[in-house]
């Protein structure tokens, strides 16, 4: 992430909700061969104390798990690319503007006991945002069917030690610079989230 002290004032309440809004991240984790990344869902904790995730067991990162490992867990959002003309002002070079936070700690596997609610939290927290949708859940599977995936999940838990948030808005610039910056992001809609990208920047 970008060490500019501009880009790092976010609190930590604020990351932690970031995080928990967007519940899928890219964790890393350290191997004798080399760095392991995953995708991944999760759920957060309402105190940012930890999260809970599931791999399948074939991952090598679960190989890792007999004992706890340290690992990042990086969550992004909107990002775009800034062309120097949008600024209005001369001698302006590209960038790219972006959200993300970074979760450090050590994960652990859970018992096999606790994989079916961690599953079905995790879903009611995505089908809650699906309303007015009934929600699914796994009762809706046929007998066995559930069981027979759930041998091939390893439920997971990282405790978070530290919370780390880069959000790159131009908040170098001038207001006038970062809001003309923002109508240019937002016009050339170049990424999917161009324009949640042109809010934050105008908000900042």
């Amino acid at each position: 992430m970008h060490p500019n002290p501009a880009f790092r004032q976010t609190p930590t309440d604020r990351n932690l909700a970031f995080a928990r809004a967007r519940s899928f991240g890219l964790l890393a984790v350290n191997a004798p061969d080399g760095p392991l990344i995953s995708h991944i869902p999760f759920e957060l904790s309402e105190d940012g104390a930890w999260l809970d995730l599931h791999l399948v067991r074939s991952n090598p990162i679960v190989r890792l798990l007999t004992l706890p490992q340290s690992v990042c867990l990086a969550v992004t959002g909107p990002e775009g690319y800034v062309s120097p003309d949008w600024y209005g002002v001369e001698d302006q070079v590209p960038t790219w503007n972006y959200v993300a936070v970074h979760l450090r700690g050590r994960l652990s596997l859970l018992s096999d006991a606790e994989l079916r609610p961690l599953l079905d939290r995790l879903t009611a927290q995505f089908e809650a945002r699906l309303l007015p949708k009934k929600p699914w859940t796994s009762n809706k599977m046929s007998s066995g069917v559930l069981e027979r995936m759930m041998r091939m999940i390893a439920p997971c838990r990282m405790m978070i030690d530290d919370v780390q948030g880069t959000w790159k808005l131009s908040q170098n610039k001038s207001e006038a610079a970062r809001l003309l910056a923002a109508d240019g992001i937002e016009a050339a809609a170049l990424a999917p989230e161009a324009a949640a990208l042109a809010v934050l920047m105008r908000g900042v």
